[in-house]
């Protein structure tokens, strides 16, 4: 029966990046596991802990011991281990010797193919302690630390200075040095409330001790414990905290001893676009922000504490004399900003360079206005609002409130062109432009505001694209990769019928001759047509049928997906499977003609067998309803083309086609171009699975 133990391992740093604190939990925890699996070490489970001042990892009943292992290596075969006289062979006394062992030691070991000679033995299974250090190593150097640095006098490099190592296996501490550190059993509490080095009693005491020191290891449950904190605590106010998932996980990796306390402000500070006070709460302050039921910043904000200090108060005066000169200065900005109009903010655009060799951001803005005005029209927009706000999307670049708070252009400009009395459909536009910002977020509400985000993305994809600067590897400045599948998704998401193929059109003309790169259309369709794959396969679509409709190359992005729907709808059907063979075989037929020349049309006088004749016959009206319908209710089409099913197969189990005579081969060939091309209308559903 195996002896079991906890095991230990606390690193003891300085404070830790807060923002990847849980990635290198999870990276240490993972490590640590792949050692154990790497040495067959069993044990009952993992628990990670992670706070601003240690990694941390319990493992719960680990062997002290690996399990013995039976070896098998196997020699030379029998007829090879002994030579004319029957004395063992060179061969099987080398095998032997690397063995350690004797000739007369060795066994046979009988298989289908013959008899092998074989050396078994039982490997004694290692001493977990002394493995340990290895993999505690391994998973150390293995962290997803971008770049690592050394302190004092040692070589050893980490992501912050080490200031104690633990390594207690059940009650024994494991002897190594890692990172210029000896392991040893004794840690640290709170930096302020419990400073003094004290000495765990087990692994299993670990959690308790530290919570008994105001430290709570555990991440998840800290986190949580912040959570709810600040709920409670914004239930003293009409409001509710808002909860920004990042700040959260931030906010964790910054405190062992959560204590919320909620601070207020002067209201004269609402007057200021609250996206820039949320701001400068979250990002400088780290401050969760409280709201109304309608989504209004209240003049209220919950910090989350590291210490719980006998006179709350004077934390609560301390954060509130640091937040006011922020809001201050948010306040000071959006007052100067407005001095000025939106129209005059694009002045400064002109010596802000867009790219090189395509010229300034004032200019980009003119493409964007020109080519926002084409795509209203095509979509039943305004078009003098979408030129409007193409003409004034950049403005707010360079105002003082965006040079303050990046993350806030487009919505800045939202504010200054209210304040100037723009269209309203033309100031959302200036924020719904960067829509969709990341996968899954919302696209543009309006027209103006979808013509201005295709606008602008297009222009940018024409641009650099032109140029000759693809995104290679995950290398991608540009956000080139972000900007098609925004493209995509508003077109389709919005149900606009625009193609593709007459937008670059449209922009590449607006660059004129700055455009360097003679392959500039191909390298665009191939861009935005390869973003179809990763989005469609997110939606649920298989892989074959995207590559069904990418056969066809249809270049309008809503007809794209409708035809997506109908081929999935129609794999589902009983006759595709066979349907989807026979247009793969026919595809092979007319692809293996050696005569390249076109195909006459279909001859009923030289249809013979009757099989061809009612292809023929079905193949004919198919043609002619879709010919009649005018429809693109694809999935409608395709239903009705499985009706070809028995037609089809009779046809190839009883007709020829590849026969001597000319005239009857080319006509059967040209038959089936026509089957063909009733399903190449739609899709290449050959390549169906």
């Amino acid at each position: 029966m195996s002896v079991s133990n906890d095991l230990l391992i606390e690193l003891g740093t300085e404070e830790l990046p807060p923002k990847a604190l849980k990635k290198l939990m999870s990276a240490f925890a993972e490590g640590i596991s792949k050692g154990l699996a790497t040495h067959d070490l069993a044990h009952q489970g993992i628990t990670p802990y992670a706070t601003p001042r240690r990694l941390a990892v319990k493992i719960s009943g680990l062997v002290t011991q690996q399990a013995d292992k039976s070896v098998e290596r196997k020699g030379p075969a029998i007829k090879a281990a002994r030579d004319a006289e029957g004395n063992p062979s060179k061969a099987a006394e080398g095998f032997a010797r690397s063995c350690g062992v004797s000739f007369d030691e060795l066994q046979t070991l009988e298989t289908e193919k013959g008899a092998w000679l074989v050396f078994r033995s039982t490997q004694q299974g290692k001493q977990t302690a002394s493995l340990i250090p290895e993999i505690i190593e391994q998973s150390l150097n293995k962290l997803p630390i971008p770049k690592r640095m050394t302190w004092g006098a040692h070589k050893d490099a980490f992501v912050r200075p080490v200031h104690w190592l633990v390594v207690l296996f059940g009650n024994d501490v494991v002897q190594c040095n890692i990172l210029g550190k000896a392991a040893g059993n004794e840690s640290r509490g709170h930096r302020f409330h419990a400073p003094a080095v004290f000495t765990i009693t087990s692994p299993g005491d670990y959690e308790s001790q530290l919570k008994e020191r105001f430290v709570i290891a555990d991440y998840d449950q800290r986190q949580s414990q912040i959570l709810e904190g600040v709920k409670t605590i914004a239930s003293s106010t009409t409001g509710t905290p808002s909860i920004d998932n990042d700040l959260l996980h931030e906010v964790t990796g910054l405190v062992e001893w959560p204590v919320p306390l909620i601070g207020n402000f002067e209201e004269d500070f609402l007057q200021v676009p609250q996206e820039a006070l949320i701001s400068a709460m979250q990002e400088h302050q780290k401050y969760f922000p409280v709201l109304d039921s309608n989504g209004k910043i209240l003049p209220h904000f919950i910090t989350v504490s590291n210490i719980e200090s006998s006179d709350p108060s004077q934390v609560i005066n301390g954060n509130e004399r640091v937040i006011r000169p922020r809001l201050s200065d948010a306040r000071f900005f959006f007052e100067t900003d407005k001095k000025k109009s939106l129209e005059q903010h694009n002045e400064p655009l002109s010596k802000i360079v867009f790219e090189a060799q395509l010229g300034t951001l004032l200019e980009k803005s003119a493409r964007v206005s020109t080519l926002a005005k084409y795509i209203a029209e095509r979509i039943g927009g305004n078009e003098e609002w979408a030129a409007r706000a193409g003409l004034l999307c950049k403005a707010d670049l360079s105002t003082e409130m965006v040079g303050e708070f990046p993350d806030l252009q487009g919505i800045i400009g939202t504010y200054y062109a209210a304040n100037d009395g723009e269209a309203e459909e033309v100031g959302l536009a200036l924020n719904e432009q960067y829509q969709p910002r990341f996968s899954g977020d919302k696209l543009p509400s309006t027209l103006t505001g979808a013509a201005v985000a295709i606008a602008d993305k297009v222009d940018t994809l024409v641009g650099i694209l032109g140029i000759g600067k693809k995104p290679t590897g995950d290398k991608d400045p540009y956000a080139l990769r972000r900007a098609a599948l925004g493209v995509l998704r508003i077109i389709v998401g919005k149900k606009l019928p625009l193609d593709l193929v007459e937008l670059f059109q449209q922009s590449s003309t607006l660059y004129a001759d700055k455009l360097t790169n003679a392959h500039v259309k191909e390298d665009y369709l191939e861009f935005l047509q390869g973003r179809y794959m990763s989005w469609f396969q997110e939606e649920g679509f298989s892989t074959d049928i995207v590559k069904a409709v990418l056969g066809v190359n249809p270049t309008a992005p809503l007809d794209f997906y409708q035809r997506i729907e109908a081929v999935k709808a129609f794999k589902a059907l009983p006759a595709s499977e066979a349907l989807a063979a026979a247009n793969k075989r026919v595809g092979n037929i007319l692809g293996k003609r050696e005569d390249t020349s076109e195909l006459p049309a279909v001859s009923e006088a030289l249809l013979e067998a009757e099989e061809e004749k009612r292809l023929f016959t079905i193949v004919a009206q198919k043609s002619a309803d879709m010919q009649s319908s005018g429809s693109k209710n694809y999935t409608k089409v395709l239903s009705s083309l499985a009706e070809l099913k028995d037609p089809v197969d009779a046809f190839f189990d009883n007709v020829m086609v590849n026969v001597e005579e000319p005239a009857l081969k080319n006509n059967r060939l040209a038959l089936l171009q026509e089957l063909h091309g009733l399903f190449l209308d739609i899709a290449d559903i050959s390549v169906l699975q």
